[in-house]
């Protein structure tokens, strides 16, 4: 049987425990999943180090959503706290910079992999929306980065299967690529068979109902910006299990 490689995407402990309880080889770990994952907490490091006990711990570096071009100061923020998910225990990073014209930012990488040393480190989605991803991949291998995840610039893994299967051809065993943004139980066989990929990101999260009995759902916590504050999505053992188990591996 072809070995493959399972990432969940979580969004706290709570998502970790049960990417871990449903089979995940590998978390990473994020909050601001709805601007596509931003660095979690302190405490959120800390305790999903102390319960991750045989799925690794990966951390991602990104201090807001928005943009993959960083000033100064981000780039320090940055710094900073790849030294406290070092200190923490994690066993890698994710981060990705890009230039203003759309290439890979391989000055400030280098910085970022330095402070990383030890840790394995995965250049995230910032590759989908980069200005040539046949050049990105090289630099990208250049730099000595592990693996890439990325849903071959579209909106998910699915509809970048044509990229994805260049892309893998193009690597030819020299970095891993994680195809990632929705994959889940319907397709992640069809991405697997058509591309040649073997390590896949999901997130295998449900939405969780608020225990809170009194509700005012006419003021938003975000302001003009109104999301779903009675509900909250969590990684699910049964999804985790399910979506692994697509791929003929016998649920654990």
């Amino acid at each position: 049987m072809k070995h493959y490689f399972f990432e969940v995407c979580a969004n706290g402990v709570e998502s970790c425990m049960a990417a871990q309880a449903g089979g995940a080889d590998r978390v990473e770990l994020c909050t601001g999943i709805p601007e596509g994952g931003t660095t979690p907490s302190y405490g959120d490091i800390a305790l999903a180090r102390e319960v991750l006990t045989g799925t690794r711990l990966h951390v991602i570096i990104r201090p807001r959503g928005g943009d993959f071009l960083y000033s100064p100061l981000e780039q320090r923020i940055m710094l900073k706290d790849i030294e406290m998910a070092q200190r923490q225990g994690a066993d890698g990073v994710v981060f990705g910079c890009l230039t203003a014209e759309g290439d890979v930012d391989t000055g400030l990488m280098e910085r970022l992999m330095e402070a990383a040393q030890g840790m394995s480190v995965t250049f995230h989605r910032a590759f989908d929306v980069c200005r040539n991803p046949q050049q990105a991949l090289e630099d990208i291998i250049r730099l000595g980065c592990d693996r890439i995840l990325t849903s071959g610039q579209q909106p998910t893994a699915e509809q970048g299967i044509p990229l994805l299967k260049a892309l893998q051809k193009q690597a030819a065993g020299r970095i891993t690529l994680l195809a990632g943004c929705g994959v889940n139980e319907q397709n992640i066989a069809r991405i697997a068979r058509e591309t040649g990929i073997h390590e896949f990101h999901f997130s295998a999260r449900e939405n969780v109902e608020s225990g809170m009995g009194y509700r005012n759902e006419a003021v938003s916590m975000g302001g003009t910006v109104h999301i779903a504050e009675y509900t909250r999505p969590v990684t699910t053992k049964k999804r985790v299990q399910e979506t692994i188990a697509a791929l003929g591996i016998p649920l654990q």
